[in-house]
């Protein structure tokens, strides 16, 4: 195990209240598993009254399942930002323009029709929907989506809509992301990874949402611990004064981070935690 020349826990004391962790090339392994050392730390934070929240792309009841041993109560940061819980509290939630659907999923149809290998996931507080059935695609979806339906007509669904998720079978950055800035600006478009493009509310990114939690439970950015490595965490790292970029984040994500961790494949996150935890408490 090999850690980066950056790698550095501050001293302590340290007043943590809440730890907030992106999933996908953070706390996530190689093989997308949650860290089998991950819990017994949980439940060390618990004890020290410090919440854990997930902070993903992934819709809110796919992370529900995912830690659904931390039982009641669990905070999450879903949906990049634009769905946020604690249990069955709603804390936060920033839907999109229901007229501006029809539009994006034209788009979408329009830069498949041209040859690019694309689909769209309608993400919904109910579920998740797709119209495009095929095997390739929906193996790419099933993982961020516990809750999902397949449909004729994207723009035929009924829900309270809070993102469309775009997947790109080749470089969504490059291929995809230039057909949908015409939407940035009245809604926010973000490349979430290399396949993964996001389309959410203008104004709505995982640093909002982080804010907003920290507001509803009386935490500052003092009290706060964020972990992350791609564009969509980048807000994240400015809601903290404790915001780690893993040692594979983009560059963007490292500059505007203060400290560096280990990457996920090192376990990065579970190695910063204790060592944090190791300090003396405030």
């Amino acid at each position: 195990m090999t850690y980066p020349d950056a790698f550095h826990v501050p001293d302590g004391p340290h007043d943590i209240r809440l730890v907030v962790c992106d999933m996908d090339g953070t706390l996530l392994d190689a093989a997308k598993r949650i860290p089998d050392a991950l819990w017994p730390l949980v439940d060390r934070m618990h004890e020290r009254g410090i919440l854990f929240a997930p902070a993903s792309g992934r819709q809110h009841a796919t992370l529900a399942r995912q830690f659904s041993r931390l039982g009641d109560g669990l905070v999450v940061i879903a949906e990049n930002g634009s769905y946020v819980r604690r249990g069955d509290e709603e804390i936060s939630s920033s839907p999109i323009p229901t007229a501006t659907v029809p539009e994006i999923v034209a788009a979408v149809r329009a830069h498949a029709a041209a040859g690019y290998d694309v689909g769209a996931v309608l993400c919904g507080k109910r579920s998740a929907y797709v119209e495009r059935t095929d095997e390739a695609f929906l193996s790419r979806s099933q993982p961020y989506y516990a809750a999902l339906e397949l449909v004729d007509d994207l723009t035929a669904v009924e829900d309270d809509f809070l993102k469309v998720a775009v997947y790109d079978f080749g470089d969504a950055a490059h291929d995809t992301a230039p057909v949908l800035a015409r939407f940035d600006g009245e809604l926010k478009v973000v490349v979430s990874d290399r396949h993964w493009i996001d389309i959410m509310g203008a104004g709505v990114d995982k640093g909002v949402a982080v804010r907003r939690l920290q507001e509803a439970l009386g935490i500052t950015p003092g009290q706060t611990v964020v972990f992350g490595d791609y564009l969509n965490d980048l807000e994240m790292m400015d809601a903290s004064e404790l915001s780690f970029a893993m040692a594979n984040a983009h560059p963007d994500v490292a500059a505007r981070a203060r400290y560096t961790a280990p990457s996920n494949e090192d376990a990065g996150v579970i190695t910063t935690l204790r060592r944090l935890l190791d300090h003396p408490v405030a």
